[in-house]
């Protein structure tokens, strides 16, 4: 059974298919194009680090042609997330099991939830990276029966 479908960028970027030109260039007119001519990391976030992590992410979506100025904000929660849950994660790791442990392990499990949500609407992770071509159908020409009766 075939796997599901990889956006041509993503697929010419791994290198582990050999197609011709025609090929690359039919598969990319049938797939969405957006502007990503001004992706910037969104005012909120104010840490340098989460505005490098941001900048991090967007270089390397935007180097196989998956991210847009639209996904600026998304982008951004998304390293908002993943920041919580690192601080979480390590606070739980150092501190002996008390009684804030449960609401921490809650938390961290929340913030996981959410990470992984953006994460899968940017195609951050491989499945999701593979559901982002969208075929188009085309036409069959018609026959000589439907062009002298038409649609009977």
């Amino acid at each position: 059974m075939a796997g599901p479908r990889q956006p041509i960028n993503l697929i010419v970027h791994n290198g582990k298919k050999h197609l011709t030109k025609k090929e690359i260039e039919e598969r990319k007119s049938k797939e969405i194009q957006t502007n990503s001519d001004s992706i910037e990391p969104p005012s909120f976030l104010s840490n340098d680090d989460l505005k490098e992590a941001f900048n991090k992410y967007a270089f390397e979506l935007k180097s196989i042609g998956i991210i847009s100025n639209l996904d600026c904000g998304v982008l951004g929660r998304h390293v908002v997330y993943e920041h919580q849950w690192e601080k979480v994660t390590s606070n739980l790791i150092a501190n002996e099991v008390d009684e804030n442990y449960i609401e921490m392990v809650k938390l961290q499990e929340r913030l996981h939830k959410m990470a992984y949500q953006t994460a899968n609407s940017l195609g951050l992770n491989i499945s999701s990276r593979c559901k982002l071509a969208i075929p188009k159908t085309e036409e069959k020409p018609k026959t000589e029966f439907e062009k002298k009766f038409g649609d009977l």
